[in-house]
């Protein structure tokens, strides 16, 4: 009985090599998803330099910008189930970057909006924070962005420690959230719902599940009753 027990674990245990990657896998996966997320910056480099930006080219740009944003946030915030979910631990190890990508597509879609948009005129985007609610959520989210991407290095982590350094980070769904009333608020002047809506779902999902985690904790640490 106890070896058909052991085959049994043995047979839905996960395969350590999916679990565990040698580090110059690990390495290697890293600059691959490094080319990878930069590929829409060379995109947007190129199509600017043949000029295919379409008869506005500002629109397009702080379109494509802010898109690709969200998709890192998204991305960023899959990691951790993923990981849970896989037991694929070295995912963690993509984590910083992927939220630093996020942080580089908002820093080029804020550019745009105080230097192209608005000239760094500062009365006017001061107006603009306080009259237009999706450029109050959009300009808040970057700015909750900006503490998280400084502290991101392992000195920052060691400097304010580990506990602090979390609660800090777990900013990172404020921002998913303002992300996204800041697209769903710009698309509601044209009536168009239907991309933003899937960000919407899959921010909602990967919230969730921590959410569900989080609450079956203290149900999964009470000790049952003898029988």
């Amino acid at each position: 009985m106890a070896t058909s027990s052991s085959a049994a674990a043995a047979a839905v245990r996960k395969p350590a090599g999916l679990a565990t990657l040698a580090p110059q896998r690990v390495r290697a996966l890293k600059v691959l998803i490094w080319v990878l997320a930069l590929l829409p910056f060379v995109r947007l480099l190129y199509l600017g330099a043949t000029g295919q930006y379409g008869a506005n080219p500002l629109e397009f740009v702080t379109r494509s910008t802010g898109t690709w944003t969200l998709v890192m946030l998204c991305l960023t915030l899959a990691i951790t189930p993923l990981r849970r979910l896989t037991g694929w631990n070295w995912l963690i190890r993509m984590r910083r970057m992927l939220g630093l990508f996020a942080f580089f597509y908002g820093l080029q879609h804020f550019l745009l909006w105080i230097g192209v948009d608005r000239g760094f005129d500062v009365a006017y985007m001061i107006k603009d924070v306080y009259k237009r609610p999706f450029i109050t959520v959009g300009f808040t989210a970057f700015m909750l962005m900006v503490p998280l991407a400084l502290t991101s290095t392992n000195g920052m982590v060691r400097r304010l420690g580990g506990k602090r350094w979390q609660a800090l980070h777990r900013l990172v769904y404020a921002i998913a959230v303002l992300a996204i009333l800041h697209y769903w608020w710009h698309k509601a002047g044209k009536n168009d719902f239907g991309e933003v809506s899937i960000y919407a779902a899959v921010v909602f999902v990967l919230l969730g599940m921590r959410l569900w985690w989080r609450l079956r904790k203290p149900a999964a640490g009470t000790r049952q009753p003898a029988a």
